[in-house]
C-alpha cells in the first residue's frame, strides 16, 4: 500500500464494534511506526475525520456528521429516491430501504417508515453481507460475474447456508433467475417475522447502483399480494433509475417530481417507465 492507502485504513479501525482507540493500540495493531501514525492522525484530526478525547483516545470527528449531513440533503440517489420511497409506504403499510453496494457490503443510505407496527433491523448507515435479505441479494444479482465468483470462492458455505446454492453454477443459477424476474423477496432473514421485496436501480451504463426495497409486518403473504408489492417495488426502482438517467431532473423541485411519481404510482406513467 502506498502512504495515502495506509492513512485511510486508520479509518477502517472505526467500521466494527470499536469506536475509541488509543495511539498505542492502533500502533499495536496496523505495525506502523509511532512517527509514521502520529502524522497520519494528524491529517485525519486536522482534516476533523478523527478528533482526540482525554482518557478516551482518538474517535470519529465532527466532519463525519457534516458530511452524512451533505450526503442525506444532497446524493443524487437519495434526493432521487425519497419522494418516490415516501408515497409507496403510504401505499403499502411498510418500512421503504434504499440500499448501495459498498465494497463487499451492502448499506443502508435512506429509510422512510409507513407503519409504526415493528422495527427494522436495516437502518440507516448499517452495512449488511451481500448474501442476506431482498435488499442485498438482488444487488448481487446484478453484479458482474467475476464479482459474483470471487464472492463464492471467498466463503462457499455462507453461500449455501443463505441457500444460494452448493456450487458456483448454482449461485449463477439463482441470480439468473432473479435477473429475469426482476426482484426478490426473502422472509425473516434480516427482521423476523417481516417479508422484504426489493429491486435493483442501475445508474447511466446499466451497471447496478443500489436497492429500493419495501419491508411489511407479515411472514405470511399471499402470492397475489406479493405481487402486487412487487410491482410496486419494480416500478418505483424504475422511476429511480429514470430520474437519475434523465439529466437535470435530480436538480429539478421536489413539488416538480412528487407529482410525475404520483402520477406513475397511479398507473399511468408505467407504460413510460417500461419502454
Amino acid at each position: 500500500m502506498n502512504s495515502l492507502e495506509r492513512m485511510i485504513v486508520i479509518l477502517d479501525l472505526f467500521e466494527g464494534q470499536r469506536l475509541e482507540w488509543t495511539m498505542e493500540e492502533m500502533q499495536a495493531r496496523l505495525g506502523y511506526t509511532r512517527s509514521t501514525l502520529y502524522r497520519y492522525l494528524k491529517v485525519l484530526t486536522d482534516a476533523g475525520l478523527l478528533t482526540s478525547l482525554p482518557d478516551v483516545g482518538y474517535t470519529l470527528g465532527p466532519r463525519i456528521a457534516e458530511l452524512d449531513f451533505q450526503m442525506r440533503e444532497r446524493d443524487p440517489l437519495i434526493v432521487a429516491s425519497r419522494p418516490v420511497m415516501a408515497e409507496l409506504v403510504e401505499e403499502i403499510a411498510g418500512i421503504a430501504l434504499l440500499c448501495r453496494r459498498y465494497r463487499d457490503r451492502v448499506l443502508c443510505v435512506h429509510q422512510e417508515q409507513g407503519t409504526a407496527s415493528f422495527h427494522s433491523n436495516y437502518e440507516r448507515g448499517l452495512a449488511r453481507p451481500l448474501l442476506q435479505g431482498a435488499a442485498s441479494r438482488i444487488i448481487l444479482a446484478n453484479m458482474p460475474s467475476p464479482a459474483v465468483r470471487k464472492l463464492y470462492e471467498s466463503d462457499p458455505r455462507a453461500v449455501q447456508e443463505a441457500g444460494l446454492g452448493a456450487s458456483l453454477n448454482e449461485l449463477r443459477a439463482h441470480l439468473r433467475n432473479m435477473r429475469q424476474t426482476g426482484w426478490d423477496a426473502t422472509v425473516s432473514q434480516v427482521t423476523r417475522g417481516v417479508t422484504g421485496v426489493a429491486a435493483p436501480i442501475f445508474d447511466l451504463r446499466d451497471n447496478v447502483l443500489g436497492s429500493l426495497s419495501v419491508t411489511i409486518g407479515e411472514d405470511h403473504v399471499s402470492t397475489e399480494r406479493l405481487e402486487f408489492v412487487a410491482d410496486r417495488v419494480v416500478l418505483c426502482a424504475k422511476i429511480v433509475t429514470k430520474t437519475i438517467a434523465r439529466a437535470g431532473t435530480v436538480a429539478a423541485t421536489p413539488d416538480v417530481r412528487h407529482a410525475g411519481i404520483g402520477a406513475a404510482l397511479a398507473g399511468t406513467a408505467k407504460s413510460e417507465i417500461n419502454t
